[in-house]
């Protein structure tokens, strides 16, 4: 006999959603509530994993995946207590089932289902990208339809989000997310990881125009970009410095740094530039971009494209810093909105490397250290 308690209420006043999230190196777990009021963060732990993979200056994905299943079940522990409250008090359990290391993923899984099928509780599979790209409306009510900009360690790309489960995508990396291309960079200046932050920082001490790199893909039309080849530009101005003087300075690190930031900080802004055309042609009443993702996090790049939506008359929303790298609060989030339309999945749910948000678009090339891209 079902349990009652597997069947979903969409139309309950108040739902409260544990979350889990393990796509790639950071292991986290989080209750979110909707209620009359809005939604509410009522807990969120995340537990990182930049000491483990320190000294390989990447992520491993045999190393994350041993972590996750170290850690999940106590960052759930954390935040049921954390939230005051226990299973008994959640109505669904969300998880990511991809796309990233599959398996990180695989250890969210089959916790999750785990803890549905003890507790009798609905299981919901979120996409990753899907926690990223409505977490807008977990921290700012937006109404559909909303431009993303999604920049993260392992995807890049510009969704035209519709509803919850409804993303136009307009364009991608076609290889490097530049959070990759960020973590490439500091490794090959000798930075520590994440490459993000090391970059950033650096790079406020240098002249971005001192070294002369490219902005891949300005001279095709569309939204798609590239950012290898940023990479092995910088690699060479590395050499070419350390061949003429013997050896490379704080100085030049700090120009190297501050010059690959602005080449990426020019390719995001004139792609969405390119995207907000097409997103303004439908006549939104309330024209928003949004970003996500760890690679928001960036100053030099949210000021850039907060200048953008100035200048073309949009709204500009940043969800806070928190909340742009990974976490689980926001799969809660995407579970909550799946809940709502009554779509949960079973425990024959399956963890996926790669799962697209736009089923319609076209596959994109390649695959990041930090996930398979989609």
């Amino acid at each position: 006999m079902t349990n009652p308690r597997t069947m979903p209420d969409p139309a309950a006043d108040t739902i409260t959603v544990l979350g889990l999230e393990s796509s790639c190196d950071d292991t986290a777990a989080a209750v979110v509530r909707l209620g009359p009021d809005g939604p509410r963060i009522l807990s969120s732990v995340v537990q990182g994993q930049t000491a483990l993979h320190a000294e390989f200056g990447g992520v491993v994905p045999e190393i994350a995946a041993r972590a996750h299943v170290e850690r999940i079940d106590l960052c759930v522990e954390q935040a049921l207590a954390s939230a005051g409250t226990d299973l008994s008090g959640i109505d669904a359990i969300a998880v990511t089932a991809g796309p990233g290391l599959i398996g990180g993923v695989l250890a969210g899984v089959m916790c999750a289902k785990g803890i549905a099928a003890g507790a009798g509780l609905p299981l919901i599979g979120v996409n990753h990208l899907a926690g990223h790209a409505l977490t807008p409306r977990l921290t700012d009510g937006l109404e559909f339809p909303y431009l993303m900009l999604l920049v993260s360690g392992g995807h890049c790309q510009f969704l035209i989000v519709h509803s919850p489960t409804r993303f136009e995508r307009l364009g991608g990396t076609i290889d490097d997310a530049p959070g990759e291309a960020f973590d490439k960079t500091a490794k090959l200046l000798g930075l520590p990881q994440p490459g993000g932050p090391s970059v950033e920082a650096e790079a406020r001490g240098g002249d971005p125009a001192r070294f002369a790199f490219p902005r891949p893909l300005l001279d095709r039309p569309g939204c798609d970009m590239s950012f290898s080849g940023l990479k092995t530009a910088l690699l060479r101005a590395r050499d070419q410095a350390v061949a003429e003087q013997g050896g490379l300075t704080r100085h030049d690190r700090a120009d190297l740094c501050a010059s690959f930031q602005a080449a990426v900080a020019d390719v995001l802004v004139e792609k969405s530039r390119r995207a907000t055309e097409t997103y303004l042609q439908a006549r939104p009443d309330d024209p928003v971009l949004a970003v996500a993702g760890g690679v928001a996090a960036n100053a030099t790049i949210r000021n850039a494209l907060e200048d953008l939506c100035k200048a073309r008359g949009l709204r500009f929303v940043a969800p806070p810093l928190n909340l742009c790298t990974d976490n689980a609060a926001m799969i809660a989030w995407a579970g909550i909105e799946r809940y709502r339309l009554g779509l949960v999945d079973g425990l024959d749910l399956s963890a996926r490397p790669r799962w697209p948000l736009d089923e319609h678009a076209p596959a994109l090339l390649g695959s990041g250290k930090k996930g398979a891209k989609a």
